[in-house]
């Protein structure tokens, strides 16, 4: 398996898209030959715990609603192409999301991270779901198989906050200014929301790749 750590942020358009991109990628090759790490990335990082309201971030995100109007028709259209159901509308408040990153962390021991950060893909753009509020964690930590009530002591305190501040900061210094960002292998940077056939150019090249060195090692045995 090839490590793919996967840098993104649960409330990121781009981010949902890409997954949906490197999804069917995977579906059309019939060939997963990742490891997927998913790191963090706040679009956000300064967002106060009660989030803020969505109308009024985007409009002073993107300079006033026209714009933000324009921007959100493309995601919407980007979104449809990978065959997703998105509800823009349904989301009242832009949330701060450094719990739901901290859940996505504690995930990972379970082995369904990614179905994790499916889980809250959806909730937050399908059904317009505030996830940083602690129920709907809670909810999405059980939907996966994680144990409800030892989450809730982990959300109830501050367990990997400063260490995963210090990853965005990280990934910041690197020079990750936008997400989604991914990293093949720990080498090869793929940034954006790629098309499903640019991920199926990776998938054939690494397959390719991994049976020139077993048949090199072959040789060598």
């Amino acid at each position: 398996m090839i490590t793919l750590d996967i840098i993104s942020d649960p409330i990121c358009p781009w981010c949902y898209i890409g997954k949906a991109n490197l999804d069917e990628a995977i579906a059309r090759t019939g060939q997963n030959p990742f490891d997927i790490n998913w790191r963090i990335f706040q679009l956000n990082p300064d967002m106060p715990p009660a989030g803020a309201d969505r109308r009024e971030y985007l409009e002073t995100k993107f300079g006033g609603p026209d714009r933000a109007k324009e921007i959100y028709g493309r995601i919407r259209g980007a979104a449809e192409e990978a065959g997703l159901a998105v509800n823009f509308d349904l989301i009242a408040r832009t949330p701060n999301t450094m719990d739901a990153h901290r859940l996505i962390r504690w995930s990972k021991t379970t082995g369904m991270q990614t179905a994790l950060v499916q889980q809250l893909f959806i909730r937050y753009f399908e059904k317009g779901e505030d996830i940083s509020d602690h129920a709907i964690l809670l909810d999405a930590a059980e939907a996966i198989g994680m144990e409800r009530t030892v989450v809730q002591r982990l959300l109830e305190g501050d367990a990997d906050r400063d260490l995963l501040q210090e990853e965005d900061v990280t990934a910041r210094e690197m020079g990750v200014g936008g997400v989604p960002c991914f990293i093949v292998g720990g080498k090869y940077v793929v940034q954006g929301a790629q098309p499903p056939e640019t991920w199926v150019r990776v998938i054939e090249e690494l397959a390719a790749s991994q049976s020139n060195e077993a048949q090199e090692q072959a040789k060598a045995d």
